[in-house]
């Protein structure tokens, strides 16, 4: 019943927020009369398309090694950013608050919720013992290595894909969770996959990969580009774009709120996703991998997993950590 109730209330605030006059879009509604549909801000038609920097091989999912033993928590390690983060009294978690599924606002209680909130949450836990003491920061995808090259937060845990172009800029924790980019399309259009769409217009968000991975595709795509997935949706419910493609756990959390839109489409890439932290900070990096490797084995990752993602995406077990050193 909650799912449904913040489904409903989220294509409403989606249909209702974030337009604005200067990215209307005329569109002839009966003969002689002309409607505006409005668009999210910010839409770029077409996209900018990065160009990939040059980046050194790695394997992207490879982090730093946890402690042998994580600190009690209330007694973090003397000089450690853990205790420094502890005498701030909050951690700083740089999040998604219109991710349904991932990071959202419960609509009956105003509260940050979902699989990434909870995330946060338990790194709260292991450095102070309250996993209450925790500052969210809603960002968007292109402030995710800006605010931790400018260490504005702590972490950030907002879906980011591990590169090894990012790696040059930021650190990442172990993988804590698995997703490839797919395609979001409406049910009507009898689109199944990215060869099915030659010329036409694909929505992500700017600073995202999956920006490069649509102007990758062969099919010719056009890629748009929007502050937010939900603009991605709204655009895609309007009917100014053809598809929405990121990766396909975000997907699930769109297709769960309007149900005439599904996932399709071969995976294009492999998008593990590691907890952003600022390249400087490697003992927090090691604490946090810490946090990760208890809660794959004490039943948390599962627990959390279970209670927001499986009934859409299926049972699943954690990644496997890999490290480096």
């Amino acid at each position: 019943m909650r799912a449904r109730a913040t489904a409903s209330l989220v294509a409403v605030m989606l249909l209702a927020a974030g337009c604005g006059a200067d990215g209307e879009q005329p569109r002839t509604v009966t003969a002689g009369v002309t409607a505006s549909v409005p668009r999210p801000l910010n839409v770029a038609d077409p996209a900018a398309v990065p160009s990939a920097a040059p980046a050194p091989n790695c394997d992207p999912r490879a982090s730093l090694r946890p402690p042998g033993a994580l600190p009690r928590a209330g007694a973090m390690p003397a000089g450690s950013r853990m205790a420094q983060i502890a005498e701030r009294g909050r951690l700083v978690v740089g999040i998604d608050q219109n991710a349904y599924l991932f990071g959202f606002r419960d609509p009956a209680s105003g509260e940050l919720v979902g699989f990434e909130i909870d995330f946060a949450r338990e790194i709260a836990r292991a450095i102070f013992g309250d996993p209450s003491k925790v500052q969210f920061r809603a960002i968007t995808t292109a402030d995710r290595i800006p605010v931790l090259e400018n260490k504005q937060v702590d972490l950030v845990i907002r879906t980011m894909s591990m590169t090894c172009e990012r790696w040059q800029k930021v650190s990442f924790s172990s993988e804590y969770i698995a997703s490839r980019q797919r395609l979001l399309v409406r049910k009507a259009d009898g689109i199944r996959d990215f060869s099915d769409m030659a010329g036409k217009k694909v929505c992500a968000t700017k600073g995202s990969t999956s920006i490069v991975t649509i102007a990758e595709q062969p099919a010719g795509l056009i890629p748009v580009s929007t502050d937010s997935t939900l603009d991605c949706l709204v655009l895609l419910q309007q009917g100014q774009v053809d598809a929405v493609s990121t990766i396909d756990i975000l997907l699930a959390g769109l297709a769960a709120q309007d149900p005439t839109t599904e996932v399709v489409g071969h995976p294009a890439t492999d998008e593990p996703a590691g907890i952003g932290v600022p390249k400087e900070h490697e003992d927090l990096v090691r604490f946090v991998n810490g946090v990760l490797e208890r809660m794959r084995s004490d039943g948390t990752w599962t627990r959390i997993y279970d209670r927001w993602l499986r009934e859409r995406l299926g049972s699943a077990t954690p990644p496997v950590a890999v490290y480096r050193d």
